[in-house]
């Protein structure tokens, strides 16, 4: 079963960005898609955004649409998630999730926003 390991988190002002990655031990393209996920402390689980490793295409949760994008590199079995503008509401433990929620999720990785 292939794992997944998030990096890139870390403390950031509001307003500021950060990049988290996804290395998969195994081939993403064995997927049809791989996701984000986030709990803020306090609050459930919510999928932040889904990519299709064939083509590309992504959904987001209508919070993050125009500061966050996801992208994948399938040459390196790596997904990536670009963070702009970030809100100290963005701050919780981030998770890469096979199939969107549906197969193995990576540890997580802790992103704070606060000044």
């Amino acid at each position: 079963q292939v794992q997944l390991v998030e990096s890139g988190g870390g403390l950031v002002q509001p307003g500021g960005s950060l990049r988290l990655s996804c290395l998969a031990s195994g081939r993403i393209s064995d997927y049809y898609t791989i996701g984000w996920f986030r709990q803020a402390p306090g609050k459930e689980r919510e999928g932040v955004s889904c990519i299709s490793t064939s083509d590309g295409s992504a959904t987001y949760v209508d919070s993050v649409k125009g500061r966050f994008t996801i992208s994948r590199d399938n040459a390196k079995n790596t997904v990536y998630l670009q963070m702009n503008s970030l809100k100290p509401e963005d701050t919780g433990v981030y998770y890469c999730v096979a199939e969107c929620g549906a197969g193995v999720w990576g540890q997580g990785v802790l992103v704070t926003v606060s000044s």
